[in-house]
């Protein structure tokens, strides 16, 4: 990485000036950080170090410091001049071709990097009860994770996609219940659900179960006519079945959705195996061996607060029930038992409480907390003609699937993961859909379809638009690739144009800015990164294309050029991939 050369190249200057008594008070074993910048103005070179912060230790004014350093810096193919307290380098084309050079021979391997050094991750992500339709917030969360996934493993993680299934307690029973009403609805009964607000929080009365409950009478139709007409009547036996087929059915429309959304799961834990399996109870149990638990009121409590929880947290209820924490307790235990290094879930922001708790367990029952990683994320705004649309959770809400299906899978993914998770996003409707440059799916798609265009024009014939005469194409199909594979590079530099030459030189340095962009990404956890550069790097190339005719009557110019492009939609079509979005060739 450019950056990265250069700060190393010129912190060796600094300890080589210290200890060769050129810097005053210094003596070269002194702690200091470089930061290496593009400046804002191009005369000051392509890359520039501030060195000011020298000044403490050798008791030197910056420009002095600046001078000295720069005289024990010894770079090839590279100008060094230094202003006031900075050292700028102006990068020689060596190191231009270099970059184009790399990216044609990695390919989709280029920008990859070993920073997870082969950690095992289990990454948890959405994990929405079976109860109803995908909210837009569970799409974000998608997006988010899915990408990020993919970011992990692209930089040498290990990584394995969990989805926990909260399908034990009152939830599941309830949307039995709710189901029951939808069947009796179907078979011709004047019921409904309740009208008191209290009571009609029990139930889920959106519409989505009514397709439910034509399949059941379908599927099931002696048994439906078998249901009591009065809830209350309404058997453990019948409820148990009326909740399973209700599950199972919501579930798997879950799944549908997760995979026309490009989102992949490795697994499905569900939370009634884990209650099954006896992990809850075996947890519980450990954890009063080690003392970690004490009764009060009735009720069983874990010493939370010892661990740094603001309080202590109940395990059990009075009843004899357990909490949700309970479980969770326990699933993130069974994690780490599996043997994963790390434990990275995304939670809703609303749910940032529960993360001290969380850690406490961990480190209760003898692991290091640090392993989890919780990224909260904030809610999603959706905006329609300018005005926010409302949204309820349990009856017409604004479904994942109604987003897709209204903008389409790449723009929702796209805008899903474009902010910080932390940020609350306003997601425009209008303006994802649109085809225009204020949408930044279709500006960085369009930059991947224009380069695959010009690939094509160069071995089709063309029309001349000023005789429309037709002319002959540049390259045969057969000689197109190796021509590009074995372009003199040089040739983009020697070109007497000051405006083809200066946006060359800045689209390769921001070619070859995707390899810092994706080592932060990942270790931020932060894919939004990702689309931030891709904005750049697609205007880059768009000015590239203003300023540069790329198909001309000289071959070994357009070879070259050709060879530019060629990296422009590689690091794209990587960056787009990682991302789960499209890279179209035509639009």
């Amino acid at each position: 990485m450019l950056k990265q050369y250069i700060i190393d190249a010129t912190t060796k200057a600094i300890k080589d000036a210290a200890k060769a008594n050129k810097l005053n008070q210094m003596n070269g074993d002194e702690e200091f950080m470089l930061n290496a910048e593009i400046p804002k103005n191009e005369e000051f070179g392509d890359i520039a170090v501030n060195v000011s912060s020298l000044a403490r230790f050798a008791k030197m004014a910056p420009p002095q410091i600046a001078q000295v350093v720069s005289e024990f810096l010894n770079i090839d193919d590279c100008e060094i001049t230094t202003v006031a307290g900075f050292i700028n380098f102006k990068l020689g084309k060596s190191f231009l071709n270099a970059i184009v050079s790399e990216i044609m021979n990695k390919k989709s391997d280029y920008g990859s990097n070993d920073f997870g050094l082969g950690q095992k991750v289990l990454l948890e992500y959405v994990s929405a009860n079976p109860t109803g339709p995908f909210h837009i917030g569970h799409g974000r969360w998608a997006a988010m994770g899915s990408a990020l996934a993919n970011l992990l493993k692209f930089s040498g993680y290990e990584v394995f996609q969990e989805f926990y299934v909260n399908d034990a307690g009152n939830q599941i029973k309830n949307l039995g219940r709710s189901l029951y009403i939808r069947v009796l609805q179907e078979l011709g009964e004047k019921v409904d659900f309740p009208s008191d607000e209290v009571e009609r929080k029990s139930f889920y009365p959106g519409d989505y179960l009514i397709p439910l409950a034509k399949d059941f009478v379908k599927e099931n139709n002696e048994f439906a006519n078998s249901l009591p007409k009065d809830i209350k009547d309404l058997s453990q036996e019948q409820l148990d079945v009326l909740s399973l087929f209700a599950k199972t059915r919501m579930l798997n429309l879950q799944k549908e959705l997760l995979k026309k959304f490009n989102t992949h799961f490795d697994n499905f834990y569900f939370e009634t195996d884990l209650h099954k399996s006896g992990k809850v109870e075996a947890c519980v149990n450990k954890l009063k061996e080690l003392d970690m638990l004490y009764e009060k009121d009735g009720a069983v409590w874990f010493k939370s607060s010892k661990f740094g929880d603001d309080q202590d947290r109940v395990l059990r209820k009075t009843d004899g029930s357990n909490t949700y924490l309970t479980a969770d307790i326990a699933y993130h235990h069974d994690k780490i038992q599996r043997g994963f290094d790390k434990l990275i879930n995304i939670w809703g922001a609303d749910h940032h409480g529960y993360v001290p708790r969380m850690k406490a367990s961990i480190e209760a029952l003898g692991d290091n907390p640090d392993k989890l990683e919780v990224l909260l994320g904030q809610l999603v705004n959706i905006v329609l003609n300018g005005e926010a649309v409302r949204m309820g959770k349990r009856k017409n809400m604004v479904t994942l699937e109604d987003l897709i299906d209204e903008v389409g899978v790449d723009a929702t993914r796209y805008w899903m993961i474009i902010r910080s998770i932390d940020t609350t996003l306003d997601f425009d409707i209008e303006l994802a859909k649109s085809k225009t440059d204020e949408n930044p799916v279709f500006y960085v798609q369009y930059a991947h379809a224009r380069a695959c265009s010009i690939f094509r024009n160069a071995k089709n014939e063309r029309i001349n638009v000023e005789t429309k005469q037709k002319i002959a194409p540049v390259f045969t199909p057969e000689e197109l690739d190796s021509a590009i594979m074995n372009a003199d590079l040089n040739l983009l530099w020697s070109v007497d144009d000051e405006k083809s030459v200066s946006s060359a030189k800045k689209l390769v340095l921001k070619l070859e800015e995707f390899k810092p962009v994706i080592l932060m990404a990942a270790r931020n956890r932060a894919p939004y990164l990702i689309c931030k550069y891709l904005q750049e790097l697609a205007g880059c190339f768009h000015q590239f294309y203003t300023f540069s005719r790329v198909l001309t009557d000289d071959k070994a110019l357009s070879a070259a050029r050709l060879a530019l492009v060629k990296s422009v939609s590689t690091v794209i079509k990587i960056a787009l991939d990682i991302l789960a979005v499209d890279a179209p060739e035509r639009m």
